[in-house]
């Protein structure tokens, strides 16, 4: 089991699917968690199903598209935990399903302003933080394998998952001399709501689907992508920044 030895860790997006997974397993390992999302609900359900485990949890209610709510979550933190050690910038919106001929407006500019906006928002209050600490730190974003390869009709989705990376090796390059990591996790066919709402949602069939999109003929579960968070804020990646670590069973080397 990785240790995290105490150290404080906001997650976006933490209600459900992988957010929530990568909340309870760093809660497992000894991390102090601070569960951020817009929905209050499902976000509370999961901070006190961690406390009932015996982690230790805290929800704090964010809109990673709107600047003083991010700001606002990390002084959450810091309030509730006296600092900041780690983030997982999480917070996504289902994927657009029209090629770019068919473009609509607002919906380029809702799923913009939470998957790339949200990310550089996150970045800008964590990384401040962490350079007022000067404790150095350990951040990931999560981008997918639409960062690396793109898919047919959500071009949206697809442009703003590559601006992750690219956010995500922008700050590396700028902040690792401060002791501050940013590398990113690019998950491929996950087990979520998420999926499973753009299944519905294309007429997909999800059998025949896993194995279009993987070297192992299955979805992922969420757990395995937290697995991967966990070893980037761990110590044990103290010599990893500005990567990008797939974990899609090989879609994206097929």
């Amino acid at each position: 089991m990785i240790e995290l030895n105490g150290k404080v860790c906001i997650i976006t997006g933490a209600a459900m699917g992988m957010g929530a997974s990568t909340a309870e397993l760093f809660a497992q390992c000894g991390g102090k968690v601070v569960i951020a999302d817009f929905n209050d609900d499902l976000g509370r359900q999961e901070t006190q199903k961690i406390v009932d485990a015996g982690g230790q949890a805290a929800f704090v209610h964010a809109d990673v598209s709107n600047p003083a709510e991010v700001e606002a979550m990390v002084q959450f933190a810091v309030d509730t935990y006296g600092r900041l050690d780690a983030a997982v910038n999480n917070a996504a919106r289902t994927p657009d399903d029209q090629p770019l001929a068919d473009l609509d407006d607002k919906v380029f500019d809702q799923l913009v302003s939470v998957d790339l906006k949200g990310v550089a928002l996150c970045l800008k209050y964590e990384l401040r933080q962490m350079v007022k600490q000067g404790t150095g730190g350990s951040i990931t974003n999560t981008s997918s394998v639409s960062g690396i390869r793109p898919q047919p009709a959500n071009p949206v989705y697809v442009a703003a998952k590559h601006g992750v990376i690219g956010l995500t090796r922008s700050a590396a390059m700028d902040y690792s001399p401060l002791g501050i990591r940013v590398n990113a996790v690019a998950p491929g066919a996950i087990d979520t709501p998420m999926l499973r709402g753009a299944i519905v949602q294309f007429g997909l069939e999800p059998v025949a689907y896993a194995k279009q999109l993987s070297m192992l003929g299955r979805f992922a579960q969420p757990e395995e992508v937290a697995q991967a968070h966990l070893w980037l804020v761990s110590d044990l990646s103290s010599f990893v920044t500005g990567a990008v670590i797939s974990v899609d069973g090989g879609y994206t080397a097929m």
